[in-house]
């Protein structure tokens, strides 16, 4: 989008300089004229006394103090006249309105809200949102004033607020459905909302930001703090994912038992320990399976027969 903003260029002059100008001088040339002229031209003198007094008026308006990271929007009778991101105590036409906006960095929590994963289940998620104004044109007047609640002086923050956290929660529902809460069995290389974070996060980010843009925002960083299965299928989830676990655990289990019973045959024929025939070789291979892949310990039963 173009950048309409641009800087303030008019009349800025320094406070303490006008403070000075306004409650010293000016009061000064007027008892000045008033003690030397009074006798020679009522008429001049009062002409003179009145216009100061309205420059002593105009000049007690058009005072304001900008901290860093703040800035004014300067409108003259409804024209757009630059931002003001000069920092100290200033002077400027009286007649100027001045908007004034908070450039700084703002946090912002969004609750979490119900939304369907890819694979349409119904999970829970919540994010952290960090955002700042970027185009001060675009939030003063692209913006709908009633609805943000403008005032003479700057934008209602908790309106703004209100608009922002809209749109992130737009964002927030269209990267959740673009992706599966968890890996489906077969498909372990894809992307997931448990597990591809910063790529969730930098897609999340982008998306918030296409839709701030429009209104002078920019989001700083977003990033996903709260993710669950919805209450109603959050049981059957999780008995699928220790399910899960537990055929994996299994896998390793047999692997490792299968390794084992390997080495202690190779080592036998090996070693001449023992000779065995290929059913006691079979009878070794099943109580060795049973031993290391058994969840109870072993009860050993020795053998006495002859």
């Amino acid at each position: 989008m173009d950048n309409r903003e641009y800087e303030y260029g008019g009349l800025c002059i320094n406070g303490f300089a006008m403070i000075f100008f306004t409650f010293i001088l000016v009061p000064a040339i007027g008892i000045w004229i008033a003690l030397n002229f009074w006798h020679v031209s009522e008429v001049m003198v009062g002409l003179s006394v009145a216009v100061l007094l309205v420059i002593f008026i105009l000049g007690c308006v058009g005072y304001f103090e900008q901290e860093p990271n703040v800035a004014r929007v300067m409108i003259f009778f409804g024209k757009y006249k630059g931002t003001c991101r000069k920092t100290g105590f200033y002077w400027v036409n009286p007649f100027m309105s001045r908007k004034k906006l908070s450039l700084r960095i703002r946090n912002m929590d969004i609750d979490p809200i119900k939304v369907n994963d890819k694979t349409g289940n119904p999970v829970m998620i919540g994010m952290v949102l960090v955002w700042k104004i970027s185009d001060t044109y675009r939030v003063v007047f692209d913006l709908d004033s009633q609805s943000l609640g403008a005032g003479a002086q700057g934008i209602n923050n908790s309106a703004l607020e209100r608009f922002v956290r809209i749109q992130s929660d737009a964002a927030l529902r269209e990267v959740t459905s673009q992706f599966a809460y968890d890996n489906a069995p077969g498909h372990h290389d894809d992307i997931t909302l448990r597990d591809g974070s910063e790529t969730i996060n930098d897609l999340l980010e982008s998306k918030i930001n296409d839709r701030l843009a429009m209104a002078g925002l920019e989001a700083v960083e977003a990033r996903i703090n709260y993710l669950a299965y919805a209450p109603e299928i959050a049981a059957v989830m999780l008995r699928r994912q220790q399910a899960d676990a537990i055929i994996t655990a299994r896998e390793k289990i047999v692997e490792g038992a299968v390794s084992m019973v390997e080495m202690a045959l190779d080592r036998l024929e090996r070693r001449n320990v023992v000779d065995l025939t290929p059913a006691q070789k079979a009878q070794m291979v099943s109580n060795l399976l049973v031993v290391l892949c058994g969840d109870e310990p072993a009860t050993p039963v020795v053998n006495t027969s002859e």
